[in-house]
C-alpha cells in the first residue's frame, strides 16, 4: 500500500502574464513579432503568484489537481520559480481546451503520470459547441504496485454576462451535461460498478447542492452518484465552504460561503480512508471573513491572494 496526499485548487488565472520593464522598447524585445527575449520582462502580479504558491506549498500534496493554468509552459514556470522546480515535482500534466480566456486544468505530481487523455473534444451537436468548458482531462497515476485515476474538471462557470441575476439557472443545463458526461466517462472505463475501482474525479465544479432562489443544482447526478463519496461532506456543515461569493446588490444576491470544489472518491477508496480532507484558507481575502484564522503575510482585503477558491487535500493509503 502506498500513503499518497491528493489535493485539487482553482489557482484563479495562472497566466505567465508579462509585462515590459519601463526602460524598453517593446518593439525591439520581440524578434521576428513571435520570440520574447525574456530578459526584457517581469512577471506581473508577481505577489498574487508568491501567494499561490505560498497556499500550494503548505498543502505538501504529492499530486494536485489545478484549474485555470494559462498552459503547461506557464506552470513549468511558475514551478520552476516559486515552487522549488522540477526535483520538487517531477511530474506536470495539461492539454489546451475549450475556455476562450486560454484557462486549462493540470496536474503537478511527485509521481509518474503513465497515462493521460483528454475529452476536450466532445461536441454537443445542438449547442453548436464543445460540451466541456475546459476539459475533463483523465490521468493515471503510478504508485509503487497499482494505478491511482484522476478526472480533473472544472465544470461551466455560473456566471452569464447576458443575465447576471440568474446565472446559476441559465447555466445550469450545460453543468447537468457536463457532469452526467464526466460519470458516462468513468463507467465506460470502469464499468457499472465503478466504486469498486481507485479514482477520483476533482476539481471545480462550478456548483453548489443546495436549492435556492435560482433552483436546484446542476451537479447531482455526479456529486449524489452512488459509486463516489463527496469527502468534504465529512467536515462540519459551516467548514465545507471552499470559495466566498461577495454577492451582488443589483441582483439581490447576498454574500455567500459554498463549496464549488470537490474531491469524488471511488466508493472503494471512500471506505478505506475514513478521515476528513483538510481546506487551506490562509490565501482567502480578508473579505471572507468567516474565516478567523490566520493569513498568509500580504493578503488584501480584496487582493492579492492566493485565489478566491481554497484548496483541498486529503492523504490517502491505497
Amino acid at each position: 500500500m502506498t500513503t499518497i496526499r491528493i489535493g485539487t485548487f482553482n489557482c484563479e488565472n495562472l497566466f505567465a502574464r508579462y509585462k515590459f520593464n519601463k526602460t524598453i522598447d517593446p518593439q525591439k524585445a520581440v524578434i521576428d513579432g513571435w520570440r520574447a527575449d525574456q530578459r526584457h520582462f517581469d512577471i506581473s502580479d508577481a505577489t498574487s503568484k508568491k501567494l499561490t504558491a505560498q497556499a500550494i506549498l503548505a498543502l505538501d500534496a504529492d499530486v494536485l489537481a489545478l484549474q485555470e493554468v494559462e498552459n503547461l509552459d506557464t506552470l513549468k514556470r511558475f514551478r520552476d520559480l516559486y515552487l522549488g522546480g522540477r526535483k520538487a515535482y517531477p511530474y506536470v500534466a495539461s492539454i489546451d481546451g475549450n475556455d476562450p480566456r486560454l484557462i486549462d486544468v493540470a496536474v503537478l505530481s511527485r509521481y509518474p503520470l503513465v497515462n493521460i487523455n483528454t475529452h476536450q473534444h466532445l461536441r454537443v451537436p445542438a449547442w453548436q459547441s464543445f460540451l466541456f468548458s475546459r476539459d475533463c482531462l483523465e490521468v493515471d497515476v503510478q504508485l509503487s504496485s497499482q494505478r491511482l485515476t484522476l478526472y480533473v474538471n472544472h465544470l461551466k462557470s455560473m456566471m452569464d454576462r447576458q443575465n447576471p441575476c440568474e446565472g446559476r439557472k441559465r447555466t445550469r443545463a450545460r453543468r447537468e451535461k457536463q457532469a452526467a458526461t464526466v460519470k458516462k466517462i468513468v463507467t465506460q472505463r470502469f464499468g457499472e460498478h465503478a466504486g469498486q475501482h481507485p479514482f477520483i474525479v476533482l476539481g471545480d465544479l462550478n456548483d453548489y447542492l443546495d436549492t435556492d432562489a435560482q433552483g436546484k443544482t446542476g451537479i447531482a447526478a455526479l456529486v449524489q452518484w452512488d459509486q463516489v463519496a463527496n469527502v468534504v461532506e465529512r467536515l462540519p456543515k459551516d467548514e465545507q465552504w471552499t470559495q466566498f461569493f461577495k454577492g451582488n446588490k443589483t441582483c439581490q444576491l447576498p454574500p455567500a460561503y459554498r463549496q464549488l470544489d470537490y474531491l469524488l472518491l471511488s466508493k472503494s477508496l471512500a471506505d478505506t480512508n475514513a478521515k476528513a480532507p483538510a481546506i487551506e484558507r490562509r490565501g482567502m481575502p480578508k473579505r471572507a471573513d468567516r474565516y478567523k484564522g490566520p493569513r498568509f503575510p500580504g493578503v488584501g482585503l480584496d487582493r492579492p491572494k492566493a485565489s478566491d477558491h481554497c484548496p483541498v487535500v486529503m492523504d490517502l493509503t491505497i
